[in-house]
């Protein structure tokens, strides 16, 4: 059958033409298609037209995968496709052109091309994998209503190699809508400092914050000789928590500049005890900027996420932490004797602290005639809590 044209009044999916190779050609020279598809690399104007003029239309010919180019205002704006697995089933595939990427066209084209499949072809089951890392792909996927069905080892292909790839599936009568919560990270400001979602260049100050001396003491569950790798892995677990429902976890920095000076996260957001959790690079040590960044973060939590209760943990020996604690205004609640252990094995006890925000909301007020709501600290080794683990 021929490729039919669907619309929804803002974007429409068609047949390829070929005044679509320019557009296939510029999508392929850009560093985010080469890194997640299989696009060849190097890219040449005779792939593109290769692709429009000839691969497409012959998907279609022998019933293999129904592609199509999506156009939004007039223009090429990328290419979505089901491709037949036989006995109702299909994979997705999608890719966008780098002028329309966040502004919701993909989105629009897959809800028509997932429509059309369910309805049209009597597709019952449609699968999606993505690379490992391609959060763009996978928040796609969550926002149509695909569940998470976990990683695959070494199962996607790329040029040569066999990559690890997470999948999904969406069936028929699914709904069409998140199935589970995605955490929004939003970027905070107040009182000199700036709370941010975390990038690739923090990587570097991420491994000499986690990797000092007296951090490797007090956060024994990082990973001893913490390096690059490390480093890595620890900005993908951020979005896994977010992606995850688990926890909100900031960068944080001065507001005149980008620089990450420390990290806040409020942890547990899904179930059990929602906690308060930080560290502090070595350059901020002192600087009486900490307890900033945690207020910020914890008017998040009671503000914006209602949260009934915030709690905090310290090791009995991390004096600097607690400091840090009870000026938030926590109260301490106990200790949990031999709960964690120090970077030399040692075994230590957890000091709690809580905060109501019932207490939160008396505290803002009786502070709301002081010019500053910031509390100085005089941190002297690196604030920590359990809330990191």
């Amino acid at each position: 059958m021929p490729a039919p044209t669907l619309t929804d009044g803002v974007v429409t999916l068609r047949a390829h033409r070929p005044d679509d190779a320019q557009g296939t050609f510029e999508q392929c020279q850009d560093p985010s298609s080469q890194r997640w598809t299989t696009v060849p690399v190097p890219y040449s104007m005779a792939d593109a037209r290769s692709f429009v003029e000839e691969f497409c239309p012959s998907r279609w010919v022998s019933d293999a995968e129904w592609i199509f180019a999506v156009e939004h205002d007039g223009r090429y704006a990328g290419t979505v496709s089901l491709r037949n697995e036989g006995d109702g089933r299909a994979e997705i595939a999608y890719g966008s052109h780098p002028a329309v990427r966040g502004s919701g066209v993909v989105e629009r084209a897959l809800r028509l091309l997932l429509a059309w499949g369910f309805e049209e072809r009597g597709i019952q089951t449609v699968i999606w994998y993505a690379h490992v890392g391609n959060w763009a792909s996978r928040k796609v996927a969550w926002r149509l209503g695909f569940s998470y069905d976990g990683l695959l080892r070494r199962w996607n292909p790329q040029r040569g190699q066999l990559l690890d790839s997470w999948v999904g599936t969406l069936l028929r009568d699914d709904p069409r809508e998140p199935r589970t919560t995605w955490l929004d990270n939003p970027v905070l400001e107040g009182d000199g400092i700036r709370l941010r979602p975390f990038t690739d260049a923090d990587v570097p100050r991420i491994v000499e914050g986690i990797g000092h001396a007296d951090t490797q003491f007090w956060l024994s569950f990082f990973p001893r000789g913490f390096d690059e790798e490390d480093g890595r892995r620890y900005v993908e677990q951020v979005t896994e928590r977010l992606a995850t429902n688990h926890t909100v976890t900031w960068a944080w920095c001065a507001e005149e500049d980008d620089l990450l000076l420390g990290v806040v996260g409020l942890h547990r957001l899904s179930g059990g005890e929602p906690e308060i959790g930080y560290w502090t690079h070595p350059d901020a040590r002192g600087r009486r900027l900490t307890v900033k960044a945690a207020r910020l973060a914890i008017g998040y939590g009671f503000d914006v996420l209602e949260l009934p209760r915030l709690s905090g943990y310290a090791a009995a020996g991390n004096r600097a932490s607690w400091r840090v604690l009870e000026r938030l205004g926590m109260q301490r609640i106990g200790v949990q004797r031999g709960a964690t252990h120090t970077g030399d094995g040692a075994p230590a006890d957890l000091v709690g602290y809580d905060l109501l925000r019932a207490e939160w909301a008396e505290a803002r007020s009786r502070d709301a005639d002081h010019s500053s709501t910031a509390t100085p600290t005089t941190e002297s080794a690196p604030p920590t809590s359990a809330g990191e683990r």
